[in-house]
C-alpha cells in the first residue's frame, strides 16, 4: 500500500473571484480621479495658426472666444464665421456683457489681470477678428493673446 495517491483527474481548481469587486472599484476610483472633464465643446471649426514662438499661460484668469464656421454637426447655421463664447454662439454686441460677467466671477485679486484668449481657425475672415477685437477695447479688456498650435519638428 502506498501512502500517497494520484489524482486521477487532471481538473483545474475553480478561480476565486472573491477579489474582482475590489480590483473593479479600484480602477472606478482611478478613473474618476485621472479623468478631466471638458469646460466648453468647441462649436466652430478651429484649426489653429502655426507659430514658431509660443508660451503657455496659467488658464485661472483667461477667458476664451473661439472664432470659425461652425463645425459640422450645426452646418444648418452656414458656412460664414461664427464667434463661440462658453457653449453658445453669440453676436458681437454680447461681447462686452460676456467679458464683464466673467470678469464678476474672478477673484478680486484677478479681475485686472484677465487675459482673453482668441481661439481663431485660420481659414477664418479678418474682420471678424478686428470686430471682436474692437468690442474688447470697448469693454477695456485690453489683455489679448492668440492660441496658436505648435510648430512640428522636421
Amino acid at each position: 500500500m502506498s501512502k500517497f495517491k494520484k489524482k486521477k483527474g487532471g481538473e483545474l481548481p475553480a478561480i476565486s473571484t472573491a477579489s474582482l469587486p475590489d480590483i473593479v472599484f479600484m480602477l472606478l476610483f482611478f478613473f474618476m480621479v485621472a479623468t478631466v472633464m471638458r469646460d466648453n465643446s468647441t462649436m466652430v471649426e478651429n484649426t489653429l495658426p502655426i507659430a514658431d514662438q509660443i508660451e503657455k499661460l496659467k488658464k485661472d484668469r483667461t477667458m476664451f472666444i473661439y472664432a470659425g464656421k461652425p463645425s459640422s454637426q450645426y452646418s444648418n447655421l452656414g458656412t460664414e464665421g461664427r464667434i463661440q463664447i462658453n457653449d453658445s454662439f453669440v453676436n458681437l454686441d454680447a461681447i462686452q456683457p460676456a467679458v464683464f460677467e466673467y470678469i464678476a466671477t474672478l477673484p478680486e485679486e484677478l479681475k485686472d489681470r484677465v487675459v482673453i484668449a482668441l481661439k481663431v481657425d485660420e481659414k477664418t475672415n479678418a474682420g471678424i477678428v478686428s470686430d471682436v477685437k474692437q468690442e474688447l477695447r470697448e469693454a477695456n479688456a485690453l489683455k489679448i493673446m492668440y492660441i496658436t498650435g505648435k510648430k512640428k519638428e522636421e
